[in-house]
């Protein structure tokens, strides 16, 4: 086992980019990927999302903070938890930008979107509820958690069955394809089994490099003065986004929207449910009774960001500024604001 203590500052923070880069690379395949995976078994783009890019894009921040609870630091787990969901639902406004001609929420077809965009409202919320009113240990572990954890289960078996329906349909959107109504480029990279096998190779690369980044950016965190707080909810969670930004891009680049869309809003399902996985590793009281004030604004940005989407998808108004929706607009200036925010109170938990 490497000790990273051991080197200095800048020894530090170039593994923490050189791992940071692996993750870049593997999560940019892996749209791919997924793609080809629709095309050989005509699973739609959404369950995909969900499912594929939203469990593997997963991976860096189960490394993260899996490791970092296991080694006594909670605050930098759960941070790293909070501050990457809302980090990642910026990405989607980065995404937008990239599209440049047409806001992303006017070209999404799939309403199962909508239906994601609620539950991770939802769930997000029990976070700040159980840090404010304390949590009580079942069986090692928090109630509140536990609850987190049959919430997160509950509601991606709620998606799973989603998948095909259409209880309303967008009338201002021509179909570009007759399956979901998204161009996108058919690749196939060979067989099933060859793009399977690619598929776990650079899952575990993921994994790898984000196990990497989450015990560099511990050092680097002690190292800077920046407190575990501040560095779990904005440097590990950005570092630990980046299978996300490379996978969302991918996808829009070859017009899968509702992929990159259910990405994202899968993977921020699944991150919060790793709060069980957090509170099972770590010793001691409840993880909800060892963060405080800090990691409670970090799940409300959250909550924000994500209904700025949901008015954006329910709204579908075509307007931008910027190269951007102005429900884009609106995230970028409330994580701008909410990193202030967070800023200011680095010294809580």
């Amino acid at each position: 086992m490497i000790d990273f203590s051991q080197f200095p500052l800048i020894i530090n923070v170039i593994i923490f980019v050189v791992a940071a880069a692996f993750v870049w690379i593997a999560g940019a395949k892996i749209s791919r990927y997924a793609d080809a995976i629709s095309v050989h078994t005509n699973f739609g783009h959404a369950l995909l999302g969900l499912l594929l890019l939203g469990g593997v894009t997963s991976l860096p921040e189960l490394a993260v903070s899996v490791s970092a609870a296991a080694s006594g630091s909670a605050a930098l787990a759960v941070n790293n938890i909070l501050g990457g969901v809302t980090m990642q639902v910026a990405i989607l406004a980065v995404a937008d930008f990239a599209i440049g001609r047409r806001a992303l929420t006017s070209v999404v077809p799939d309403p199962v979107v909508i239906l994601q965009g609620s539950l991770n409202v939802l769930l997000l919320t029990i976070v700040p509820i159980a840090i404010l009113v304390g949590d009580v240990s079942v069986f090692g572990i928090g109630a509140w958690t536990w609850l987190i954890l049959a919430f997160a289960i509950g509601s991606i078996y709620l998606l799973s069955r989603s998948e095909g329906r259409r209880p309303w349909q967008a009338s201002n959107i021509e179909p570009r394809t007759p399956r979901d109504g998204e161009a996108k480029k058919q690749t196939t990279h060979g067989p099933l089994y060859e793009i399977l096998t690619k598929t776990v190779i650079a899952a575990a690369t993921i994994l790898a490099a984000g196990y990497v980044i989450s015990r560099t950016a511990e050092i680097i965190a002690e190292q800077t003065g920046l407190g575990q707080s501040f560095v779990g909810a904005v440097l590990v969670a950005i570092s630990t986004s980046l299978p996300e930004v490379s996978t969302v891009l991918s996808a829009v680049r070859l017009g899968l929207y509702t992929m990159a869309i259910s990405d994202i809003l899968g993977t921020n399902l699944f991150d919060v449910g790793l709060l069980f996985a957090v509170d099972a590793v770590s010793s001691g009281d409840p993880v909800m009774n060892r963060v405080g004030s800090f990691s409670a604004v970090a799940a409300l940005l959250g909550i924000a960001v994500t209904a700025l989407f949901l008015i954006g998808l329910t709204e579908r108004r075509d307007r931008t500024i910027l190269r951007m929706g102005m429900d884009s607009a609106a995230v970028i200036i409330v994580y701008l604001g909410g990193l202030a925010l967070l800023y200011s109170l680095r010294g809580a938990s």
